[in-house]
């Protein structure tokens, strides 16, 4: 009856070390929090304006045209990584994703690899 327990006991303490690793592997692989933002916004003690996310599609010209083919302006839209948000306006993040991921979470390295 007690070598049952011990069983019990040590699967369950393997079972939870598995979770514990697969939620840390699974943190370290997900993209780190972005916004899209204005980079002609900045304020000095606001940040970037946020904008809609269609103006951070990869690709974009920056602009699309309207009725004539004239170009309407639009927000000089980029993405804004791990940055504070408050009151539609980004603080304190990074434009660089790799810079973001490299700020890590738990259990993530903090060199990345390729070339």
């Amino acid at each position: 009856m007690a070598e049952t327990r011990r069983r019990l006991r040590s699967s369950t303490v393997v079972l939870g070390g598995m979770g514990m690793l697969a939620a840390a592997l699974s943190a370290c692989g997900s993209d780190p929090d972005r916004r899209c933002v204005d980079r002609d916004s900045y304020d000095y003690l606001n940040g970037y304006k946020i904008v809609s996310d269609q103006n951070c599609k990869s690709g974009s010209s920056g602009g699309s045209y309207g009725k004539g083919g004239k170009k309407k302006k639009s927000a000089d839209g980029d993405w804004y990584y791990d940055a504070d948000v408050s009151g539609g306006w980004a603080d304190d993040g990074t434009f660089s994703r790799d810079e973001a991921v490299d700020r890590g979470g738990f259990g993530c390295s903090g060199g990345s690899g390729g070339g």
